[in-house]
C-alpha cells in the first residue's frame, strides 16, 4: 500500500468513538441534505391530496426501515432498539401530526410541512444540555431526510453495495447506514458531525470497526479513493501518508490487535495493583440491550444505569409497570453485582413529553434533571416505586443526580419515604437497605460535600458535568469543546476534595464519566483512592489491565507530583511522560500518542 504520488498530506483531529487502527482508501457517501426545490402553497381542494401524499413517504420509509432491521446481522441485532426508536419517531405527533396539521391549516405542500415540523423540534432538542439527549436530534433528522427522500423520489446510494474494502466518508451517517455496512468490505469510517453517544458510534462499536467523528470538513477536504490512515484510540487521521508513516502505523495496527486480544482474554480478572488494592471497575449503561457487552467485557456491576431513554422511546410518559420490568431485568441478569440506577435526568421539554415546560434561556442550568423531578412529583414517585419494586430482584442502588445543596436531598429522601409507606400499605415487598445515594457533579456539591456525606450512602463524581460547570464550557458545542480540560487543576483538587471528606464520613466514592476510561487518567484516579470507576464496557479490560500495571503507592507519588502542577497541559504532559516509562507499550500499541 503506497502513497498517492504527487498528493499532499494532510492531517485531521477529531473525536475517537470505537478504537482501532486501519489503512485503506476513502469511499465518499453523499448523505447531504435533500433541497427543496419547490416551496408552495395549495388551495383546498388539494390539501387532502397532499395529506395522503406524506403519508404515502411515511408508509414507505416504514417499510424501508423494517426491511433494515429484519436485515440487521446477528452479532449486531441486540442494537435493533435504535431502528425501533426510528420507527417510532415517524409515528410521533411532534412530526407526523404537527406537519399533517401544517398542510391542512397553512395550506402548504408536504415538503416544506416536514421542514417547518423538524425546524421546530430543533428548537425543543437545542435547549437540552445533556449530551446524550440533545445527539438524538440527529435520529430525528436521518427520519425526516428519509421521508423527504420519498416525497422527492430521491433514492440515496445504499451502502450494502459497497464491493471493495474502503473506509467510509460522509458529512454523517445514520444509524440505518450503518446497519447496511458489511464489515467485510467497509473497515471503519469517519464523519465530519457526531460525537461521543450518538447512535452512530454505539453502533460503530457494536460492530467493532474503527471510527472517528466531529472532523468538521473531511468530506470536503478528502477526495474519492485518497488514502487514508484512520486512529480510532486518538481520533487522527492522516490523508495521503508518506511511506514511512505507513509502515509506522501498519506496526503500530498490528500491536494494537494483538494487545486487545490479550487483555480480552484476561478482562475477567480484578484490577488489583501489584502492592495489593483492589479498585471496581464497571459500567455505564443507557439501554438495557447494552447488559450482555456489560457482562462480556469484565465489569463488576453497572455504575450508572441512565434510565432517560424509556422516556425518549415512549411516545408518553412510561408506565410504573414499563419501567418496572426493565430494571427489574437489569437487576436480575447482574446479579449477584450491584447495578446503580440514576434517576431521570433530563429536562420537561423532552421529545415525546406530555410534561408542559416553558422554553428556558440556559436549559444547562434550568429546570432539569433532579429539579423536575421535585417539581414533577408524580412522575418522580412512579419511577421510585419502580425502583424499589425492582430492589428485591437483585443488589440495586439509588442514585440521585444534579443535587446542589442539602435541601434537595432532603426533599427527595422524604418523597422516597412516602412512596415506601405507599408500597408497605399495598404489601409491596422491597430492599429496605437498597444504598443511596447522589451525583457529585456541580461545584456547590463539591463545596459542601462534608455536609452532603451526612444525608447520603455513597457519591458518585459526575466528571463529564463537573467539568462542564466548573470551567464553563459546552462540551457539545464546536468553538469552545477543546477547553473541556479534565486535566485542569482545578478538577483534580474538586476530586480530591471530595473523595477526602467521603473518606472521613466512611462513604464510598465512584467516579464515572469519560476520566473514568481514559487510559492517562487511571494514576491520577488511584492515587486520589477512589473505591471504584465505572465507564463505557469496551474501556474496561484496557483499564484492568493499567491498574494491574501500577502499583498504589507509584500512583500516590503521582499524584502528589500532580495536583501542584499550574496547567492541564502540563499534567497531561508529565502523565503521558510517566506512563511511557511505567507501560511502554500502551504507547507503542496505539492507545495514545507514542
Amino acid at each position: 500500500m503506497t502513497a498517492h504520488p504527487g498528493k499532499l498530506k494532510d492531517t485531521m483531529q477529531g473525536i475517537p468513538v470505537s478504537p482501532g487502527i486501519i489503512i485503506g482508501k476513502a469511499h465518499l457517501v453523499d448523505r447531504s441534505r435533500v433541497k427543496i426545490l419547490y416551496q408552495y402553497l395549495i388551495d383546498e381542494k388539494q390539501v387532502s391530496g397532499e395529506v395522503e401524499r406524506f403519508e404515502n413517504a411515511l408508509r414507505a420509509t416504514e417499510e424501508q426501515l423494517e426491511t433494515l432491521k429484519n436485515k440487521m446481522p446477528e452479532h449486531v441485532k441486540e442494537h435493533s432498539f435504535i431502528l425501533d426508536s426510528h420507527l417510532m419517531i415517524l409515528q410521533d405527533s411532534m412530526l407526523r401530526d404537527s406537519t399533517i396539521r401544517r398542510i391542512e391549516e397553512e395550506k402548504i405542500n408536504a415538503e416544506w410541512a416536514l421542514k417547518k415540523s423538524f425546524h421546530e423540534i430543533r428548537k425543543i432538542f437545542a435547549q437540552i444540555d445533556d449530551e446524550y439527549i440533545s445527539n438524538r436530534i440527529q435520529d430525528v433528522e436521518s427520519v425526516s431526510e428519509r421521508i423527504l427522500r420519498n416525497l422527492s423520489g430521491k433514492a440515496q446510494e445504499s451502502l450494502a453495495e459497497i464491493h471493495e474494502r474502503v473506509i467510509i466518508v460522509a458529512h454523517d451517517l445514520s444509524p440505518a447506514d450503518t446497519t447496511e455496512l458489511n464489515i467485510s468490505k467497509v473497515m471503519g469510517f469517519i464523519t465530519d458531525v457526531g460525537g461521543q453517544t450518538s447512535h452512530t458510534a454505539i453502533m460503530a462499536q457494536a460492530l467493532e470497526i474503527p471510527a472517528v467523528v466531529g472532523l468538521e470538513s473531511a468530506s470536503a477536504r478528502i477526495s474519492d479513493g485518497d488514502l487514508l490512515i484512520v486512529d480510532g484510540s486518538t481520533g487522527e487521521v492522516v490523508i495521503n501518508p508518506d511511506d514511512a508513516e505507513i509502515i509506522r502505523y501498519q506496526e503500530k495496527q498490528l500491536q494494537h490487535e494483538k494487545y486487545k486480544s490479550t487483555i480480552a482474554r484476561i478482562c475477567h480478572l480484578p484490577a488489583q495493583t501489584p502492592d495489593g488494592y483492589r479498585i471496581a471497575i464497571k459500567a455505564n449503561i443507557e439501554f438495557l440491550e447494552e447488559v450482555a457487552a456489560v457482562r462480556d467485557h469484565g465489569a463488576e456491576g453497572i455504575g450508572l444505569y441512565r434510565t432517560e431513554f424509556l422516556y425518549l422511546r415512549s411516545k408518553g410518559l412510561p408506565t410504573e409497570e414499563e419501567l418496572f420490568k426493565d430494571y427489574r431485568e437489569v437487576a436480575e441478569i447482574m446479579a449477584p453485582e450491584p447495578v446503580t440506577i440514576r434517576t431521570l435526568d433530563i429536562g420537561g421539554d423532552k421529545f415525546a413529553s406530555h410534561i408542559e415546560i416553558a422554553n428556558e434561556m440556559n436549559p444547562a442550568m434550568g429546570l432539569r434533571a433532579i429539579r423536575l423531578c421535585l417539581k414533577e412529583p408524580n412522575l418522580f414517585r412512579t419511577q421510585l416505586r419502580a425502583i424499589l419494586r425492582a430492589s428485591t430482584f437483585g443488589r440495586v442502588q439509588l442514585m440521585f443526580p444534579m443535587i446542589s445543596g442539602i435541601q434537595e436531598v432532603l426533599e427527595v429522601k422524604e418523597i422516597l419515604d412516602t412512596v415506601k409507606k405507599e408500597l408497605d400499605s399495598e404489601g409491596i415487598i422491597y430492599d429496605e437497605n437498597m444504598p443511596v445515594g447522589i451525583m457529585i457533579e456541580i461545584p456547590s456539591a463539591v463545596t459542601i460535600a462534608d455536609l452532603l456525606t451526612k444525608h447520603v450512602d455513597f457519591f458518585s463524581i459526575g466528571t463529564n458535568d463537573l467539568i462542564q460547570y466548573a470551567l464553563a464550557i459546552d462540551r457539545v458545542n464546536e468553538h469552545v469543546a477543546f477547553m473541556y480540560q479534565p486535566f485542569h487543576p482545578a478538577i483534580l483538587r474538586m476530586i480530591q476534595q471530595v473523595v477526602r471528606e467521603g473518606r472521613k464520613a466512611g462513604i464510598k466514592i465512584s467516579l464515572c464519566g469519560e476520566m473514568a476510561g481514559d487510559p492517562l487518567c487511571i494514576p491520577i484516579l488511584l492515587g486520589l483512592g477512589l473505591d471504584e470507576l465505572s465507564m463505557n464496557a469496551r474501556s474496561i479490560p484496557l483499564v484492568k489491565n493499567i491498574v494491574r500495571a501500577i502499583p498504589l503507592q507509584q500512583a500516590q507519588q503521582d499524584f502528589e507530583r500532580v495536583i501542584h502542577l499550574s496547567t492541564a497541559k502540563e499534567v497531561r504532559d508529565y502523565l503521558l511522560t510517566r506512563m511511557k516509562k511505567m507501560i511502554p507499550e500502551l504507547g507503542e500499541k496505539g492507545f495514545f500518542p507514542a
